[in-house]
């Protein structure tokens, strides 16, 4: 008896297509010249910690021929506004060809960004969430007059992008939707005019690895967040098979294999966190060691921190604890701010707020000054 260990996916001819747990993001071709179709998915989060826009629109354009049919499959939890503006835009671009597939959630700005194809199908056990823009930021009060504008502002731009999709919505039904962080099933969305047509059903992993973001929301679906908790599927041996012998270790095959993949990926400067992390205890452990070292690093380089990624790997962090370490140090670091619709996590840390300490001997000097001056004004 065996469980499957991974998710299939599979292209509108039934073969499947291999998505990584990390690499979520894939563009391929297939087909004859004369019956070419191109299909990107996009299964993760957008923006800076995930796929960029202009990442997404420059592998369109290296394999856009400007006649073949696009799909873009959806199944993320959104992110970056902007970034999920622009690909609605390109989508938008390709007009009649295009086609968005959500195949399990379009939610926040993958809603917004999905919205601008010619056609969207919706699986029919997928959903679609739209909600108001979230940001984090800091400052006086004018700056924070300043960024509710900004948040107004953005508001207006998911209100068309979503009335560009579907014109015939009541505009008033769809602000208080918004406004309510409201999550609609296949049928819904269909009815709304967000979606064209219910496809069928696919059983996928939420979000590829991402399934803990729904934490995030105020209002995600029980049954959804029900994936946090669901065992993960592993290969399982018949009850008869011996155990397998244990590996011989070459330890120091394994210690050239780090540097040379550090080297090749561009990390060397992570060679030695990852040997003391790993301890060269095997192979399997050394490919997962490389793997989480350059999603950390890809992190760090986003928040342009990149020197922190060796502390994170000593410190056994993995991806959303880094995200939480890089987000708490850029907000308390000030500055510019961004707009995402991804809400915190309950174990966030709170952004820090320092009161200006107090500098006796400036006080000091300053009476000093005052009764000297008190002084002077007697004699005169």
């Amino acid at each position: 008896m065996s469980k499957k260990a991974k998710p299939r996916v599979y292209d509108k001819a039934g073969k499947q297509v291999t998505v990584a747990d990390k690499s979520w993001y894939t563009v391929q071709a297939s087909g004859e010249a004369e019956q070419r179709s191109i299909e990107i998915f996009v299964y993760g989060e957008i923006g800076a910690w995930g796929i960029t826009a202009n990442q997404f629109v420059q592998a369109l354009h290296a394999i856009d021929d400007g006649v073949s049919p696009v799909i873009v499959a959806f199944n993320s939890i959104g992110g970056d506004l902007f970034d999920g503006l622009a690909i609605h835009n390109a989508l938008s671009r390709l007009g009649e060809r295009c086609t968005g597939r959500i195949d399990a959630l379009a939610a926040s700005a993958a809603s917004v960004a999905v919205c601008g194809a010619h056609r969207v199908v919706i699986a029919a056990n997928a959903m679609l969430m739209i909600h108001n823009p979230y940001t984090f930021t800091g400052g006086d009060a004018e700056d924070f007059r300043r960024v509710a504008d900004v948040l107004d502002q953005t508001l207006e731009a998911i209100i068309a992008a979503y009335k560009a999709k579907a014109p015939d919505i009541d505009e008033a039904e769809l602000r208080r939707m918004v406004n309510a962080e409201t999550w609609l099933t296949a049928n819904e969305a269909v009815a709304l005019g967000l979606a064209d047509e219910v496809g069928d059903g696919l059983k996928v992993s939420a979000c590829l690895g991402q399934g803990s973001v729904l934490q995030r929301f105020q209002h995600a679906p029980p049954e959804l967040l029900a994936q946090l908790d669901e065992e993960p599927e592993v290969e399982l041996p018949e009850p008869n098979d011996p155990p397998a012998p244990a590996p011989v270790v070459d330890a120091a095959k394994l210690a050239l294999m780090v540097t040379q993949s550090c080297a090749a990926a561009g990390i060397s400067n992570l060679v030695d966190p990852i040997l003391a992390s790993t301890k060269l205890e095997s192979e399997a452990v050394i490919q997962a060691a490389l793997t989480k070292a350059k999603a950390l690093h890809g992190l760090c380089v986003a928040a342009r921190l990149p020197e922190l990624a060796g502390e994170f790997i000593t410190a056994g962090l993995d991806e959303a604890a880094v995200r939480a370490r890089l987000f708490d140090k850029l907000v308390s670091s000030g500055g510019t701010f961004e707009i995402n619709n991804s809400l915190p996590l309950d174990n966030d840390p709170a952004p820090k707020v320092q009161a200006k300490q107090a500098d006796p001997q400036s006080i000091w000097a300053s009476r000093q000054a005052a009764q000297n001056g008190n002084s002077k004004g007697a004699k005169a």
